[in-house]
C-alpha cells in the first residue's frame, strides 16, 4: 500500500518543499511512510531547485506504482477544500486511472475541511498575530473559484474565529483573492482588494489570516496577497495589514491529517 500527501500543486519550489514537510511530519506522526505527491504542475520544477529530487505527480506517480505491482493507494488531501473543485478533479483523475491503467483499490482521508479544524487552526493564527494589536479587524481570505463549497468554508472559518475571538479583534469579513470571469460567482465576494477599502477595515491594524497551507504565487510574503496589501497600504492610506502565519504551518493540520490517515488505514485494511 502506498501513501501520498497531494497538494494543487504549484511551480513554486517553497510550496513542494513545503509538501515534503507535511509529508514527513504526517507520516512520522501516523507512524508510516508518506510520499509527497503533487496533483499537477510541479514536476516542472527543476530538481535542482529541490535539492536534486525531482516533484512527483499524480498519474505518473500511481502507473509507476501500478507498474511495480502495487496496487492499493490511499491519498491524504492537502488542501483546504477536499470537497471543492480541485478535490472533485482529483477524484475524476483516479478514477480515469482505474479505468485506463487497470482497476486498483484507492481511498482519499477526511481533509481540513471537515468541521472545527479550520476554525481553531485560524483562531489560533489570528490571536497569535494580534498580540500587542489594539482589537485589529480580521479579514479570512481564500484562493476564491468556482465552487460553492469552498466560499461555505471560507464562511464557516471567520463565523468561527469571530465566535472564539470575541472581543480580542474587531470586525471579521471574509474574502477571496479572486472571482472567476462571467455571472454568477458572487459568492467569492468580497474580493480581498475591496475588502481592504470598505468600513472598518480601510484603515489601522487588519490581521489577514490566508486560508492557504503552503507559500507560492499567492500566499506568503512576496505573493499576490501581500502585494495587494502593499497596495492598498500605499500613502496616504492608514492601514497597516498583518499576516497571519498559513494553516499548513501550525501544528494542528499535521496533527489532524495524521490522524485522519490513521483511520483511512484502518478502514482500508478491515476484513
Amino acid at each position: 500500500m502506498r501513501l501520498a500527501l497531494v497538494d494543487n500543486g504549484s511551480l513554486e519550489p517553497a510550496a513542494h518543499e513545503a509538501l515534503r514537510s507535511a509529508a514527513a511530519a504526517i507520516g512520522a506522526l501516523a507512524g508510516v511512510d508518506v510520499e509527497a505527491v503533487s496533483w499537477r504542475h510541479s514536476d516542472r520544477i527543476a530538481p535542482s531547485r529541490l535539492g536534486g529530487a525531482p516533484a512527483s505527480t499524480l498519474g505518473p506517480w500511481v502507473r509507476g506504482h501500478l507498474a511495480a505491482g502495487e496496487s492499493q493507494f490511499v491519498i491524504v488531501p492537502y488542501f483546504i477544500s477536499a470537497g471543492g473543485a480541485i478535490g472533485s478533479r482529483l477524484r475524476a483523475d483516479m478514477e480515469a486511472l482505474c479505468a485506463s491503467a487497470g482497476r486498483f483499490e484507492w481511498s482519499l482521508s477526511e481533509g481540513l475541511d471537515e468541521e472545527g479544524v479550520l476554525e481553531g487552526i485560524v483562531s489560533d493564527l489570528v490571536r497569535e498575530r494580534a498580540a500587542g494589536l489594539d482589537r485589529p479587524a480580521v479579514i479570512v481570505v481564500d484562493h476564491g473559484g468556482p465552487s460553492r463549497a469552498s466560499a461555505r468554508i471560507r464562511d464557516r472559518v471567520a463565523r468561527g474565529a469571530r465566535s472564539a475571538l470575541g472581543s480580542e479583534v474587531g470586525p471579521v469579513a471574509a474574502a477571496s483573492m479572486e472571482a472567476p470571469p462571467g455571472d454568477g460567482f458572487g459568492f467569492c465576494r468580497p474580493l480581498f482588494s475591496e475588502a481592504l477599502r470598505s468600513p472598518g477595515f480601510s484603515g489601522g491594524d487588519v490581521v489577514v489570516a490566508p486560508l492557504f497551507l503552503s507559500p507560492g504565487r499567492h500566499a506568503g510574503p512576496g505573493g499576490d496577497l501581500a502585494r495587494e496589501a502593499r497596495a492598498a497600504q500605499a500613502p496616504p492610506s492608514r492601514l497597516r495589514c498583518h499576516f497571519t502565519r498559513l494553516v499548513g504551518e501550525h501544528p494542528a493540520a499535521a496533527g489532524f491529517l495524521a490522524g485522519a490517515l490513521q483511520r483511512a488505514l484502518a478502514a482500508a485494511t478491515a476484513p
